[in-house]
């Protein structure tokens, strides 16, 4: 492998690796501390301690409020369309966007993929006004 081969290389390990961290890291603090309080309730259940059941409802109730959250669906659109366009950048790059290029097919695939989840936060926007 020649010098700028490597360095190809590694700008896609950091490009990719500074994404997956960007996502991965969020998902894994929460599930440790969502672990951590599931340990510290079932310790007070061990030590016989009561627990107050309007902890157990609003632990519960965030749980299903951070699901069905149209900001969230709108977040994965944004990052959906941004990655389409890095993608496309990235192409445009060598000079010219080949239709044969692999890039633009991701982007477009991408940006498929964003813009049904711009839709489907648009719509649950509306929803949500209606039902309040």
């Amino acid at each position: 492998m020649d010098g700028e081969g490597f360095f190809v290389v590694l700008i896609v390990l950091v490009v990719f690796g500074s994404i997956a961290s960007l996502v991965l890291g969020p998902i894994w603090f929460k599930e440790r501390t969502k672990r951590s309080a599931h340990q510290l309730i079932a310790q007070a259940l061990e030590k016989g301690q009561n627990l107050d059941p309007a902890i157990m409802q609003r632990l519960t109730e965030s749980i299903e409020v951070q699901q069905k959250s149209p900001r969230k669906t709108l977040g994965s659109a944004v990052v959906l369309l941004a990655l389409a366009g890095g993608f496309v950048g990235a192409s445009s790059l060598d000079g010219a966007i080949d239709s044969d290029d692999g890039m633009i097919r991701a982007a477009f695939i991408m940006g498929a993929l964003g813009l049904a989840f711009l839709v489907l936060a648009l719509v649950d926007y509306a929803t949500k006004k209606k039902e309040a």
